[in-house]
């Protein structure tokens, strides 16, 4: 039961973040589509913001005026969650990552930047920076989402009635063609050779760790592997759950700070 009111919980706060705002919100036009951002000049490395799965930028609402006076910043909303009209192609990481990189040349925030992705967006930008590790100063992946996170237990077609009826309830346009994407998407990140030649944080979810489900235990292992995959990581266990930038958004502002600092010795 706890395991379904925690899932119920995390479906809710997806749906109560996309209807936040965040302040310096505006919609530009990227080749000729409407997208919703917030873009903070400032000094480098520029730190990109990347939502999870139906996860709005407003996600990011406690961590932005918490960083550094005078970072350079980028949030967004991914094409056809939001503000931002929707993308006619596929809704894998190869295609929003291409996207993403175009996106943020044309608003003048140019590499090597800082990603910060939590859930989804995590294994988004772990193909960003194993694919294009030259534009990639520091990786800081938020209770991220595991390559392998659809794997065995981890099945949408393995889930009880219950947690496979909120989901398909909850879960739809474009946020559903995004999970479906997914396991091409670690696919993608897993072809791909590990970094381990930058800055790279794991912020992991401590109080899931405490469940005992087999969807619990298999999602814990997936967050002790995660740090596994980039062999100079730092970890950090977060009193939190999934949630981490609503609930303890201070350990990403943290996070973030430690890897722009160590990045800024390296550039």
């Amino acid at each position: 039961m706890k395991t379904l009111r925690r899932a119920a919980a995390f479906f809710a706060a997806v749906l109560l973040a996309g209807c936040a705002g965040l302040p310096g919100a505006q919609i530009r036009q990227v080749d000729a589509r409407p997208l919703e951002m917030v873009v903070q000049p400032g000094a480098g490395p520029v730190v990109v913001f990347e939502n999870g799965l139906g996860g709005h930028m407003a996600w990011w609402g406690k961590v932005l005026p918490a960083l550094p006076a005078g970072t350079a910043y980028f949030a967004y909303n991914r094409p056809g969650l939001g503000k931002s009209a929707p993308a006619d192609t596929p809704r894998d990481g190869e295609h929003i990552v291409q996207e993403l990189r175009r996106t943020l040349l044309l608003q003048g925030m140019p590499p090597p930047c800082v990603l910060v992705g939590h859930s989804l967006g995590g294994l988004y930008m772990q193909l960003f920076a194993r694919k294009y590790r030259q534009e990639v100063a520091a990786l800081v992946l938020v209770d991220s989402t595991h390559p392998r996170q659809l794997d065995g237990a981890g099945a949408i077609e393995s889930q009880s009635l219950l947690v496979r009826g909120m989901a398909k309830a909850l879960i739809t346009g474009t946020a559903k063609n995004e999970l479906d994407g997914l396991t091409q998407t670690g696919q993608q990140v897993l072809s791909l050779p590990t970094v381990t030649d930058m800055p790279v944080y794991v912020l992991s979810a401590a109080e899931p760790m405490k469940e005992t489900s087999d969807l619990a235990k298999f999602s814990n292992a997936m967050r002790q592997d995660l740090a596994h995959m980039y062999p100079n990581a730092k970890q950090v266990w977060v009193e939190s759950g999934h949630a981490i930038p609503l609930e303890k958004p201070e350990a990403v502002v943290n996070a973030v700070r430690a890897a722009m600092a160590e990045a800024r010795t390296r550039l």
